[in-house]
């Protein structure tokens, strides 16, 4: 009867640390499929955060590459309008300085002359009120027969430097003033200018 009792202690003894072990092995299998999920989850999210990190820098950097590029071009546009303001100035005062009196007095008589041997002194020169009242004198001695056959001298309150000559009936209107020429060299200037800042700019 005792190894009965002894058999069955034993039995039970060997049942329920098989029976542990069981558990043990379990909970440990389990425990190291979690931690593996977790280890998974946790590099996964790692992942997410270095991809989405890498995209907001790409992004980042787009914008700020699209932002130099604009403020690029905006800097070349005020500079060259700069460029432009300060070369039509320097045009205009070049211009300005280009019709003094001798000038019109070397001119003005040999072009006129020219003029009405060509189209018939049906002319009228257009001169400033200051230059036409200083040199009234001058041309009448010059232009003595055009004048006597019908080439006018007016003078212009608008007209600062220069002079422009048409025909009496407004059939032909030449410009020659120092704003008409400064705008006519500018215009010249201004694609040509377009297209000195494009090249320095590569």
């Amino acid at each position: 009867m005792e190894i009965q009792v002894q058999e069955l202690i034993d039995k039970i003894k060997k049942d329920g640390i098989n029976t542990a072990e069981q558990e043990a092995s379990k909970i440990k299998s389990e425990a190291e499929a979690e931690a593996r999920r977790l280890v998974e989850s946790a590099k996964k999210e790692a992942d997410d955060i270095i991809s989405r990190g890498r995209q907001d820098a790409e992004r980042a950097e787009k914008v700020g590459i699209a932002a130099l590029e604009q403020a690029s071009r905006n800097l070349v546009l005020v500079f060259k309008d700069e460029i432009q303001a300060l070369l039509n100035k320097i045009i205009g005062a070049q211009i300005d300085a280009s019709y003094g009196e001798d000038v019109l007095k070397n001119t003005l008589p040999d072009l006129l002359k020219a003029w009405a041997a060509k189209s018939g002194n049906d002319l009228a020169v257009i001169l400033p009120e200051n230059d036409l009242s200083k040199l009234n004198a001058f041309f009448s001695d010059k232009l003595s027969n055009e004048l006597k056959n019908g080439v006018e001298l007016k003078s212009d309150r608008k007209l600062t430097k220069g002079f422009r000559i048409s025909g009496k009936d407004g059939s032909a209107y030449y410009d020659f003033s120092a704003e008409a020429v400064a705008q006519m060299l500018s215009s010249y200037l201004n694609p040509r200018l377009a297209e000195i800042l494009k090249n320095s700019a590569k």
